[in-house]
């Protein structure tokens, strides 16, 4: 039995490209795009509601102090992506820290030399805790948590209560003096420097496909051809080594060596990483959102603080936006299942339609 020919068949199925979404909707309508929006009001409300806030030492300082956060951010994004973390950062600060005042004071050695020591501590650090992750398959938050406590433990340790403060004066005003006749301290130069090369890592390289594979599913990632424990490792290496570097200029900043330098910080690195857009799941995210994450966070904090709000205020502001943050990631995740679902049944409906008025003969 031949079928006969219909002239109101239904249509060729179409393809993925038909059904997406158009380009500037991809592009302009996401969170990061949404967070950035949010930094450009913030900004906007406190440069005409907030005395000083747009003097040039506001701009100044709103830079030096969140140098140590962007800095950690950078590499931190790429850990979460993956769907792990790394809790241990701010001791490797105050480690690093450590390291330095001791090398230099005790040990007479220069500061780069000194510096670049307590980056190979960094280093070690950042090995341990991807080898026990990556290699044999511990949970980071566990992992992470140790760590947290041991290089904190360490750092305090090597000095107890007392600090190193006696830096040459060339590197203490090097870590505060400005670009030229700008309004920016010079630590903004090498932030710039890894934006890019943590941007050409994530977004341009097959490294950064691959992390965010892993973060999607790691074991489709592995049959796919990522070595998911080396790039693992690799992660855990980087943001410890970026932290050890956050430690230093910390230490230079404020003339001082301590073992509690940075403390409670990591928690501001993750709530400015989530905050960007980054998935706490992992899979999702993208550098300018967290870049829009840390400044929006700075400026909130700033524009408080000149307006003499306490830090448990200020606290409890970035920890309401986080939550929200978090949230929003689970809400949008349901509200584009239901759009599917939907789309779905139509789609079942008009064929069944279809198949209603034209059945076979």
């Amino acid at each position: 039995m031949t079928s006969a020919t219909v002239t109101g068949a239904p249509p060729a199925a179409r393809t993925y490209r038909a059904y997406s979404h158009s380009w500037w909707r991809r592009t302009l309508l996401t969170r990061e795009v949404a967070i950035i929006a949010l930094l450009v009001l913030v900004f906007g409300w406190a440069s005409a509601n907030v005395a000083n806030f747009k003097s040039p030492l506001t701009i100044y300082f709103l830079s030096l102090d969140n140098a140590e956060i962007m800095l950690i951010a950078l590499p931190m994004a790429l850990v979460i992506i993956t769907g792990e973390i790394d809790l241990s950062v701010a001791s490797v600060v105050g480690l690093s820290s450590v390291t330095v005042g001791l090398l230099h004071q005790d040990a007479g050695l220069s500061i780069p030399l000194a510096g670049l020591i307590a980056i190979l501590v960094g280093v070690v650090a950042g090995a341990l805790n991807g080898f026990l992750i990556a290699y044999v398959g511990l949970p980071s938050l566990a992992v992470t948590i140790g760590t947290m406590a041991a290089y904190r433990g360490l750092a305090v340790g090597l000095l107890g209560t007392t600090a190193k403060t006696d830096f040459p004066l060339k590197w203490t005003d090097l870590s505060t003096q400005h670009i030229g006749s700008t309004r920016f301290p010079v630590i903004v130069l090498p932030i710039l420097v890894l934006i890019a090369v943590f941007v050409w890592l994530l977004h341009f390289s097959t490294f950064g496909r691959g992390v965010f594979e892993i973060g999607l599913n790691d074991e489709a990632a592995h049959f796919s051809g990522v070595n998911v424990a080396r790039t693992k490792f690799i992660l855990f290496i980087l943001t410890a080594a970026i932290s050890a570097f956050a430690g230093i200029y910390i230490t230079l900043r404020s003339g001082n060596a301590r073992g509690d330098n940075a403390t409670g910080d990591e928690l501001k690195v993750i709530a400015a990483v989530l905050l960007g857009g980054v998935s706490i799941f992992g899979g999702r995210g993208a550098l300018h959102g967290v870049i829009a994450g840390v400044l929006l966070i700075g400026v909130i904090q700033s524009a408080m603080r000149l307006q003499n709000e306490t830090v448990n205020v200020i606290n409890i502001v970035i920890g309401a936006l986080l939550v929200l943050s978090v949230m929003s990631t689970s809400i949008l995740a349901w509200l584009s299942k239901q759009r599917a679902r939907r789309a779905g049944l139509g789609t079942l409906r008009r064929r069944q339609a279809v198949a209603t008025s034209h059945p076979e003969r």
